[in-house]
């Protein structure tokens, strides 16, 4: 069998369970209305929490950036890259947690997939044993099984079963690894328990913030603040293509961490340095999320949480025949569990015959039988933008209990 037959037959097993996935164009930026193959939409799919992706100040200030500073860095950090731009960033990262993490220094990355794989696989050497959460994002997967520790993975918020498994551990460096929200689930880490275990069993805490950098606590610092935490033990991984509506990611930590990553993290020595002007933007951003913009935009994202989950519930609890369930989120991130693949791709299409576009979500990215619309808000939506999509869910969920 030639190559191109045995990937031929692996696509058409993909789509047989109803798993083939598909690039859609966008004609416009990220909004909550989108251009997207031609057709405008209502957009309930982007991580873009905060509505600043869109917002004309983070546009003008790449402008800015760009003229001062050109187009890309040229190097890796350690060779030229590394400009006064990305070192306002990261000495503003490092200031805002410092009241979570003593001496705390932070590292930039051009991903949050690249972040992760950098802080997992420098610190999870052979005298490492990585406790690595259930449902943790598949970057941290993939950290992990690059790693050259023991990796043993716990059950998903089991804190009852990583505390046996940290009291059985000889390892001398002792890591736990997990989200702080859960992508696909919307649900918070026990991140105060997983720091009270860290701290009883001389362990590490590396959380990964992508879903909660700019969204959680008051300021919009994340899990950290939103919980109270502070701890040396803390490792932060923070996403900027997200709430911060620009791209990049960070690591802070306490410094002589941070120190070991920029000597040995493979991720951040051997890539070149994002552009400078992203850079420069993200200054922008990050006043535009510590300022009052960010205070409305947060308070206003509870409201609309809130709006959609009781309107979530009441549907569920008008078609129970459709097996539809929610997960306890208190997050933008609403998902509204299905079941099966095809059922989940026949309700997605039909809200996007009516306007909308709310993505299935089928295994791998989640266990087979979970299959789920993953709802997600923006600061920028409405209550009425709420309730198009709850009406048009409600007259999905009439046609599909008729059809059954």
């Amino acid at each position: 069998m030639s190559l191109l037959d045995h990937l031929s037959a692996k696509l058409n097993a993909i789509s047989a369970q109803s798993l083939t996935r598909s690039l859609r164009r966008a004609d416009n930026g990220t909004a909550s209305r989108q251009r997207i193959n031609g057709h405008e939409l209502l957009m309930f799919c982007s991580n873009d929490y905060l509505g600043l992706a869109a917002e004309p100040a983070i546009a003008e200030a790449i402008a800015e950036g760009a003229r001062r500073w050109g187009g890309g860095s040229g190097a890796s950090p350690l060779v030229s890259g590394h400009s006064a731009a990305h070192e306002a960033v990261t000495e503003t990262l490092a200031r805002w947690y410092a009241p979570y993490i003593p001496q705390a220094r932070a590292l930039g990355f051009c991903t949050g997939y690249m972040a992760n794989l950098a802080v997992v696989t420098a610190l999870g050497d052979e005298h490492t044993e990585i406790f690595s959460e259930q449902l943790n994002h598949a970057s941290l997967i993939d950290a992990a099984r690059l790693a050259k520790a023991q990796v043993t993975r716990y059950g998903h918020a089991d804190v009852t079963a990583l505390r046996a498994l940290l009291a059985a551990s000889t390892a001398k460096v002792k890591l736990i690894v997990t989200d702080a929200v859960f992508s696909m689930d919307g649900d918070l880490a026990p991140l105060p328990e997983l720091l009270a275990l860290a701290e009883a069993f001389d362990a590490w805490l590396i959380v990964d913030d992508a879903h909660g950098f700019g969204v959680l606590g008051e300021k919009g610092r994340g899990s950290l603040e939103h919980f109270g935490l502070c701890s040396e033990r803390l490792i932060l991984v923070g996403t900027l293509g997200k709430a911060a509506g620009l791209s990049g990611a960070f690591v802070a930590a306490h410094a002589t961490i941070v120190d070991y990553l920029l000597q040995s993290a493979r991720n951040f020595i051997f890539s070149t340095a994002s552009p400078p002007a992203i850079e420069h933007a993200l200054l922008t951003s990050f006043e535009l999320i510590d300022g009052p913009v960010g205070v409305a935009r947060r308070a206003n994202l509870v409201t609309l949480q809130a709006r959609l989950r009781d309107g979530l519930l009441a549907l569920i609890d008008q078609h129970p025949r459709l097996g539809w369930t929610m997960t306890d989120s208190a997050t933008p991130i609403q998902p509204l569990i299905v079941g099966g693949n095809a059922e989940v791709m026949a309700l997605a299409t039909a809200l996007e015959a009516a306007g909308l576009r709310v993505p299935g979500i089928r295994p791998p990215t989640v266990a087979a039988g979970t299959a789920r619309l993953r709802i997600t808000l923006c600061a920028t939506h409405t209550q009425a933008d709420v309730d198009m999509l709850l009406a048009a869910l409600e007259r999905a969920a009439a046609a599909q209990e008729r059809a059954a």
